[in-house]
């Protein structure tokens, strides 16, 4: 907890009160209250990394060796082209820097960052996934996303030496897939019409097959899974900031610009940002309606967000209590129990994203309604577009920020930017396997 004391009192007021802006609130030591410092205590530092029960190998160097290999790996996809990072793309904060993405064909939503996502309660705008390596797996078979099946992927896998060696490494053995009457070369449970051919291919299966494939194709979720886990980043300019407050450090309180420090004020105060985006992930983990309007580009203007996520979540063979999980009756992956489908009120909800990072991972929102910060706070500001489906959230109101306030929590927004992990995390490794210790 952060102490409110004369020293503090001093140490803000000597880096914060001179030189402010024209216009903008003088940063006096009467604005650190105890409620302030309490609240901007709440947000920093990041924490421990939370576990995964429901996979085995989350923390295994072999698996996250594999799965960064395959998250490079464009045979992953129907036409050769496609990886993980093709969307994720590590020089833009592992999302995209298109509002939609362009892949085998194009993305129905904007794509999210995977950075610190090992701390997400559900994946996904819609939450349909609850776990990183179920979330690994959908793209994989999105006609508009990687267009693979997973029927290619155990044939890959098997066919490959290098693949094979890294996959038998962690998980023993591989099932003999090489009679394509019992194991067609393509096919998954796509779609719904069933003269499609992966998924006519697919439900010709012997249900005995189709266990044998689902569980390598969730052991390749579970190795992306992996690899993620350690795209962590580093302390912000922001943690740094509140480490200073805790430890009477004007160095590390300087840190953090006059500007931003006036955000940090309002982000805890007058703009009511956490509300939303709380605790140390700058999320409250759950969905909300906010009211934006359309965009020409939008797949499906009429979106229902969580209102079919929900659902989806529940009916995923791969979930945490399924039969793919590692540990279906874990009570600290209980979730689902308590999941409700609410109908009509989660019309349009979409996840409240982090905001860790946020500056490196434009454009923003579930569409990529705007390019920039500024136009994000804006728009809370104004609250000037009407939802499509559904009803805004109540609780947001127009805010009435100043274009100095609004600054003020850009400045504020960029300093969440962490260090990004390390380099070697960044590019494909040269081989699936660990390299030697």
């Amino acid at each position: 907890m952060i102490r409110l004391t004369k020293t503090n009192l001093i140490l803000v007021f000597l880096i914060g009160a001179t030189g402010c802006e024209s216009g903008s609130e003088s940063l006096t030591p009467s604005v650190w209250t105890q409620e302030v410092l309490a609240n901007l205590d709440r947000l920093s530092p990041l924490g421990v990394l939370p576990s995964d029960p429901t996979n085995a190998v989350a923390d295994h160097p072999g698996a996250a060796a594999l799965g960064q290999f395959l998250f490079f790996d464009t045979r992953l996809s129907q036409n050769g082209e496609v990886a993980c990072a093709t969307c994720h793309t590590p020089e833009h904060g592992f999302a995209d820097e298109l509002p939609l993405s362009k892949a085998v064909g194009t993305t129905k939503r904007h794509t999210p960052t995977v950075l610190n996502t090992a701390y997400n309660r559900w994946f996904f705008w819609d939450g349909r996934a609850d776990s990183q390596w179920a979330q690994a797996l959908k793209p994989l078979e999105d006609p508009g996303e990687h267009g693979f099946s997973r029927l290619e992927f155990v044939h890959l896998i098997s066919a490959d030496p290098q693949l094979r060696q890294a996959y038998e490494g962690i998980f023993g053995p591989l099932p003999d897939f090489s009679d394509t009457t019992r194991f067609p070369s393509k096919g998954g449970p796509i779609g719904k019409d069933l003269n499609y051919p992966p998924l006519a291919a697919w439900v010709g299966m012997a249900p005995a097959d189709q266990t044998l494939v689902n569980e390598v194709f969730s052991n390749l979720g579970k190795t992306i899974a992996a690899y993620e886990r350690k795209l962590v980043t580093g302390p912000s300019a922001f943690d740094v900031f509140v480490e200073g407050l805790e430890t009477n450090d004007p160095d590390k309180v300087a840190t953090l610009s006059e500007s931003a420090q006036r955000g940090a004020l309002l982000f805890v105060g007058k703009a009511l940002c956490t509300r939303c985006h709380s605790g140390p992930e700058l999320t409250d983990r759950e969905f909300h309606n906010v009211g934006l309007g359309p965009r020409d580009w939008m797949a499906d203007p009429k979106d229902g967000g969580r209102a079919g996520g929900a659902g989806q979540v529940i009916a995923d063979v791969f979930n945490g209590k399924g039969n793919y999980s590692d540990a279906p009756a874990d009570p600290t992956n209980d979730k689902l129990t308590y999941l409700t489908l609410a109908g009509a009120e989660q019309i349009g909800q979409f996840k409240t994203p982090s905001l860790r990072n946020v500056a490196l991972t434009p454009p923003y929102m579930h569409s990529g309604h705007f390019e920039t910060l500024a136009e994000v706070v804006r728009f809370y500001s104004e609250l000037d577009e009407n939802p499509l489906v559904g009803h805004r959230e109540e609780v947001l109101e127009p805010l009435h920020l100043t274009d100095d306030e609004i600054a003020d929590l850009v400045a504020f927004l960029e300093s969440l930017t962490g260090e990004l992990p390390d380099s070697a995390l960044l590019t494909k490794p040269d081989s699936p396997l660990p390299p030697n210790p």
